[in-house]
This record gives C-alpha cells, sequence and structure tokens, in this order.
C-alpha cells in the first residue's frame, strides 16, 4: 500500500468575487483537520470581515495582499508569509494592480460554518 497521495486535480471552490480558490488538501478531500489551498485574488479584490474558527497561514508567491487585521493594516509581498490566528478579525484584499497569487494553510481546514464571516456592507 502506498504511502502518499498525489493531488493533480484540486477542487475549484466556486466564486462569485473573480477569485480563484484551488483546494488541494481539505474537506474537498475528506480531511478536516487541515486545508492548503492555491489562490489568486485579483487587482481590486477584497472580501467582508471575518472572524474564523481556525488559525490561517499565508504564503504570498507573487504580487501583495492587504491584510486588516483587528485594526491594523499588512501588507505582504512576494516571499513574506504570516500566520492569523484563529479569532482574530480580518478581513483580506488586494487592493493593488497586479494579480497575487498566494497559498493558504488553515488548521483546522477551512469551511463557510468557521469562518464567521460577516455582511458585506458595500
Amino acid at each position: 500500500m502506498k504511502k502518499f497521495k498525489i493531488q493533480k486535480s484540486p477542487f475549484v471552490v466556486p466564486t462569485t468575487d473573480g477569485k480563484l480558490i484551488e483546494e488541494h488538501w481539505g474537506n474537498s478531500t475528506q480531511n478536516s483537520n487541515i486545508s492548503i489551498a492555491r489562490m489568486i485574488a485579483p487587482p481590486n479584490w477584497s472580501e467582508p470581515h471575518q472572524t474564523p474558527q481556525f488559525d490561517e497561514f499565508t504564503i504570498i508567491v507573487s504580487g501583495k495582499k492587504q491584510f486588516e487585521i483587528d485594526d491594523e493594516i499588512v501588507v505582504l509581498e512576494e516571499g513574506q508569509s504570516i500566520l492569523v490566528e484563529k479569532g482574530a478579525r480580518v478581513s483580506y484584499s488586494n487592493p493593488f494592480s497586479e494579480p497575487c497569487v498566494y497559498i493558504a494553510i488553515c488548521l483546522p481546514a477551512f469551511s463557510v460554518d468557521l469562518v464567521n464571516r460577516e455582511e458585506d456592507t458595500n
């Protein structure tokens, strides 16, 4: 029996905001302990605030991404990473002119039931 699995067809999460989410591992692969996804946030993209019940690690592959964490603004660039701990009120955005490609890792796995997304006021 093989002791490894190769993911050749990540689950593409349906979105309506132009963001590409390719979940390689997570609830889509029956693993609720962790989710690992490749994301592409288009220029001028943003989403409402949320207060997740999971830790989220983000590694920027290219471009820049803005994080509003509690009352602080953080901008990360290619090669940088961040851990946003569960319980933080956070909003993610790409207010820049280039797409942002990044890897997101959530512990436990991302799920709509754990994200606690606020209503969009725009």
